[in-house]
């Protein structure tokens, strides 16, 4: 590992030293690929240096106990001896974490897909929270939340809602979230009091661009149509709504969010080259082991991740064994303490050399 952190901190003063050079610096295109080089692996060099010298510390320190020193003084160089071991371990940790092979859609975009599951209107209710959690969720970082396709209710509820998030990082927060989620609580329409059950199931499909996902348009099949309200009405004299069919996979994606067809047709293409993505990213996955899964599941859609609880005010991830309370916080979209431990969990089976 070492022998590698001293590889990339040569060629981090190798970047460093060309774009110093007046030719380079002149060259706007050039610099910005080297400074990009440069900025992906300088916190790694960074951790590198300070582990180096902590290193160097430890030694000259663990020298001066042959320096005949009073008892005094021993005591102390041994407490400032164990202080730097400690120090060093923390880094030798920070330095494994961060040669860790990232995953590439960490910095991509999303599209997220929420569907109520089993439970009726309660699911459809459920749903809704769900878009309403993450969508705050989104907000608060900073993220940019786009509609592409919706399908309400008669109540208020959502059988389906499509939505894509862009900002720095949303796959590398949201991804944890993919999985069937389990609500239990009393619904407004029970007069008994009963708890029911419902779920709802949340995809969550990188972005793909064009080139990462060629689609041949001969495999189209492009329907336009009028879009639709609550309850299915239509509620657009002009027809925008777009419906895309990829003739070989089957797969159909609908945007009627807009008012242009254009903007609803190319989110929609959006949606197919994710799906495609994913599908191809799962072939990819499945050819290098059956077993090489990421810690937080397969995608599979029947697969309870986690449940809200209210009577009990607690959401509970079933893949860490965490409960958490204070129930309404999170649904308002207070998520970074689940994301950090399912992240914290993903890394530490990364490092025991598990299967992911």
């Amino acid at each position: 590992m070492l022998d590698q952190l001293e590889r990339v901190e040569q060629r981090y003063q190798e970047l460093n030293q060309q774009m110093a050079k007046p030719e380079v610096a002149s060259d706007l295109n050039q610099l910005q690929v080297l400074a990009q080089e440069r900025a992906t692996i300088e916190d790694l060099v960074t951790k590198y240096r300070r582990y180096k010298a902590t290193t160097k510390s430890l030694e000259e320190t663990r020298t001066m106990l042959d320096d005949g020193l009073d008892e005094e003084m021993v005591a102390l160089v041994k407490q400032e001896i164990e202080s730097l071991e400690s120090k060093l371990d923390n880094l030798l940790q920070e330095l494994k974490l961060a040669l860790l092979p990232q995953d590439p859609n960490d910095e991509k975009d999303i599209i997220m897909e929420i569907r109520a599951g089993a439970g009726g209107n309660e699911a459809g209710l459920f749903a809704a929270d769900l878009f309403r959690m993450y969508s705050r969720y989104a907000q608060a970082k900073g993220w940019a939340v786009d509609i592409i396709d919706a399908n309400e209710t008669d109540i208020g509820g959502l059988k389906e809602v499509i939505l894509e998030i862009n900002g720095k990082g949303a796959f590398s927060r949201l991804k944890y979230e993919r999985g069937t989620h389990r609500v239990q609580r009393v619904p407004t329409t029970e007069s008994s009091g009963r708890i029911h059950t419902s779920t709802a199931t949340v995809a969550v499909l990188p972005e793909a661009d064009e080139i990462e996902v060629s689609i041949n348009p001969d495999d189209l099949k492009i329907d336009i149509f009028h879009s639709r309200g609550a309850g299915g009405q239509n509620v657009n004299k002009v027809a925008t709504a777009v419906r895309i069919t990829h003739l070989p996979t089957g797969i159909v994606t609908t945007c009627q969010d807009e008012r242009s067809q254009l903007r609803n047709k190319t989110k929609a293409m959006a949606v197919l080259r994710a799906r495609l993505l994913d599908i191809e990213q799962h072939k990819q996955e499945a050819e290098i082991t059956k077993q090489r899964r990421s810690q937080v599941g397969t995608g599979d859609r029947a697969e309870k991740i986690r449940t809200y609880n209210f009577p009990q005010d607690r959401v509970s991830d079933h893949r860490i064994g965490l409960t958490l309370h204070n129930l309404p916080r999170i649904l308002e979209g207070e998520l970074d303490e689940l994301i950090d431990n399912l992240a914290t969990s993903d890394r530490a089976k990364q490092l025991e050399g598990q299967p992911v």
